[in-house]
């Protein structure tokens, strides 16, 4: 853990992409596995779609998001466990 004289690491949480932490850091998985990067900064995977998980491949860019009215792109609102069609 970080001692109490060390400035903070910081965070940037971003709606449609990886959460962005200043480094290095070491992430520890849901199944206890640590992942470790010496970087100055590192994206961390919130999609899951990441081939690098837990860091950002920006997988995520190719689902489009939502239209203004909340309907993809076929015109209709994907149904419950339904992904939005893919370009």
């Amino acid at each position: 853990m970080a001692g109490r004289n060390e400035t903070p690491r910081r965070v940037v949480v971003n709606r449609e992409g990886p959460i962005l932490v200043e480094g290095p850091v070491e992430v520890v998985g849901d199944d206890g596995r640590t992942t470790r990067s010496d970087r100055f900064a590192v994206a961390i995977c919130t999609c899951r779609r990441s081939r690098t998980y837990p860091w950002c491949d920006t997988s995520h860019r190719r689902r489009k998001p939502a239209g203004p009215s909340g309907t993809g792109r076929g015109g209709r609102t994907p149904q419950e466990g339904e992904e939005e069609p893919r370009p």
